[in-house]
């Protein structure tokens, strides 16, 4: 009984010091230390630190097994596949590797899945002018004249698909080859760009080299996607490469953003375009760098100064130029107090002086 008494005592005597040493501890002062006190490195700092790459040796006999299976790709291609690239780290190089290598007798266009945005009509369409001009090639050397389908007829998708999809000639060799990096990136990952991309691949003067990162890539096609009209064959290829350009465009945890990293990525997304869009978009930097309290450059100057200098040759192509630029978030429009449309740069001046700089290196 007595043992009984002192085990309720022991308990009482627990109960009451913990609920004694809470209200002290509430009490307490609080620390004065915020958050933003912490010291966050600058973004392009950490990006630039030195990582020790282990297992040289052993990267590079990889890669140099993968070389030995080229000759097996292009086969596969011509057997009307679509190779799907998977496996850690970045692909960029060796996919690129492959086309620069083996794919020499074969036209070949690139679309950088991992950009924040992708234009699709815009691929579509230069495929489209590309396989028309291989076709008006391949008349001249074999002596036909016919001129029936050498051009599409509309600029829709449906229109161009059917195009490329059409029986213009009989040798299977006659393909284009489309290659894109990340084909599970943010811009492509919704349904209508994995739809569109699927009818594509089916066409007969289309073959498609692709690479995923995502786990849940597979998600994004149902059973006729895969085996229809993608018709892939998945190939295990691990780099072990870092994904040093894909990275650019997802922010680093404890990194804020610097003038050189913003810079850096619209040069990256810039480099992505033609030579004569860059200068176009140069024309717009100098115009708002040398005018700093304008809303920007009126569209219609933007036009002058971009024909004279001979990088656009209508307002149409302008309107195309623009229309990537605003895809990829590198412009935006805004009409002034005279209600003209003007195009302005979202970038701090510094940015854009360092944007220029690296356009220009």
């Amino acid at each position: 009984m007595e043992d009984i008494e002192n085990m309720e005592e022991d308990e009482y005597g627990f109960s009451r010091n913990y609920f004694l040493a809470k209200e002290l501890g509430g009490a307490s002062k609080r620390s004065a230390h915020k958050l933003s006190d912490i010291h966050i490195v600058d973004e392009q700092e950490l990006r630039e630190t030195a990582i020790e790459m282990k297992h040289a040796k052993e990267i590079s006999e990889l890669m140099s097994d993968y070389k030995t299976m080229y000759s097996k790709w292009v086969f596969e291609l011509r057997c009307g596949f679509g190779l799907l690239m998977y496996g850690f780290g970045s692909k960029k190089a060796l996919i690129e590797d492959f086309a620069s290598a083996s794919l020499t007798e074969y036209s070949v266009i690139v679309i950088n899945g991992y950009l924040p945005s992708v234009n699709l009509k815009q691929v579509l369409l230069a495929l489209a002018e590309l396989l028309s001009e291989l076709l008006k090639c391949k008349r001249k050397s074999s002596g036909s004249l016919s001129k029936g389908q050498e051009t599409f007829p509309s600029r829709s998708i449906d229109d161009i698909l059917s195009f490329l999809h059409g029986p213009q000639s009989e040798d299977k060799d006659c393909f284009i080859c489309l290659v894109v990096h990340n084909i599970d990136g943010p811009a492509l990952r919704d349904p209508e760009s994995q739809q569109t991309l699927a009818r594509l691949a089916s066409c007969s003067h289309i073959r498609i080299v692709a690479s995923i990162d995502h786990v849940n890539s597979p998600l994004l096609w149902d059973k006729k996607m895969v085996h229809k009209q993608f018709n892939w064959l998945w190939h295990h290829v691990p780099t072990f490469a870092p994904y040093n350009v894909e990275g650019v465009f997802f922010p680093l945890v404890l990194a804020q953003g610097s003038t050189a990293q913003t810079a850096k990525t619209a040069a990256i997304v810039l480099q992505s375009l033609t030579p004569n869009a860059q200068n176009v978009f140069k024309i717009l930097a100098e115009y708002q760098l040398s005018h700093p309290d304008e809303d920007g450059m009126p569209t219609d100057d933007l036009y002058s100064a971009s024909r004279s200098r001979f990088f656009v040759s209508s307002q149409v192509t302008l309107n195309s130029h623009l229309t990537e630029f605003k895809d990829h978030e590198l412009v935006k429009t805004k009409r002034n107090s005279d209600g003209q449309e003007c195009l302005n740069i979202p970038l701090s001046s510094d940015a854009l002086r360092q944007l220029l700089l690296d356009l220009n290196q």
